[in-house]
């Protein structure tokens, strides 16, 4: 069975992360599915809206570890980065459909989409720099505009998780609700998106979105030249030692 499952009904296009067994981590190939069905999206005129789920007590681990620390992306052609273009350049609109964790890329990558609803069980989670690394996907510019420079620091510093009312008083997620209903209402809103003219909503995306599209592009590629030369530093890789080891990091010196 795919770990990403698609789904398209009434307008609706639904991506499912379904890898269970390890937690929804993202790998390369799940990356690569993912940017091929947003831009075969993009451009298909019986998609009007786009809706990204996990399961009601899983969302989705982040990346895959032992994949990237096997194979981290070696350019900005790597499929994570193609992902990370096609969502931020997708014309119609994103909603998220969260519950249980969203780690790292689980988090950030709900900055590219236009509604979040969350479960009451959702917890949020930005942990770069706790992994010797550096804020993605454009976060370090899209969070603070989101949330306010003080919350985007604490959070992107501490890099400690955060449940879904908070995650919602800072304007992260619309709605917390109880998480087995997350998915159907998330449906039930792009079912709506879905019956209104095309073009009004494509345009007023494109406005909201057009003040930010060339800083987001030279964003996420600074913040990946960043991350490419942490990842191969000292403190990722006793972060990541102390990650497979289950211990606690030593970063004195560091």
């Amino acid at each position: 069975m795919s770990e990403i499952l698609a789904h398209a009904e009434h307008g609706v296009l639904t991506l499912t992360f379904n890898r269970i067994e390890k937690k929804n981590a993202l790998t390369s190939p799940m990356y690569a599915r993912l940017a091929d069905h947003l831009m075969g999206a993009a451009d298909d005129a019986q998609t009007r809206v786009l809706v990204i789920q996990g399961q009601e007590n899983l969302f989705t681990a982040g990346n895959d570890v032992s994949e990237f620390l096997q194979r981290p992306p070696a350019s900005l052609e790597a499929p994570v980065f193609r992902f990370l273009r096609a969502i931020a350049d997708f014309p119609k609109p994103v909603i998220a459909a969260v519950c249980g964790p969203a780690v790292g890329i689980g988090t950030t990558l709900l900055l590219h989409c236009d509604l979040v609803y969350a479960g009451d069980n959702a917890l949020f989670s930005l942990p770069f720099v706790n992994l010797g690394l550096c804020p993605e996907a454009a976060s370090s510019l899209l969070l603070p505009l989101r949330v306010g420079h003080a919350a985007a620091a604490e959070k992107l510093l501490f890099g400690e998780p955060f449940a879904a009312d908070e995650a919602h008083e800072m304007g992260l997620v619309n709605r917390v609700l109880p998480p087995a209903e997350v998915n159907a209402y998330a449906q039930q809103q792009a079912g709506k998106l879905a019956a209104k003219p095309m073009a009004s909503l494509s345009v007023t995306k494109a406005l909201l979105r057009k003040p930010l599209r060339e800083a987001v592009h030279a964003v996420i590629v600074e913040e990946a030249m960043h991350f490419e030369r942490m990842l191969k530093g000292p403190a990722a890789k006793e972060a990541f030692g102390a990650f497979l080891a289950k211990r606690k990091p030593d970063f004195s010196g560091l």
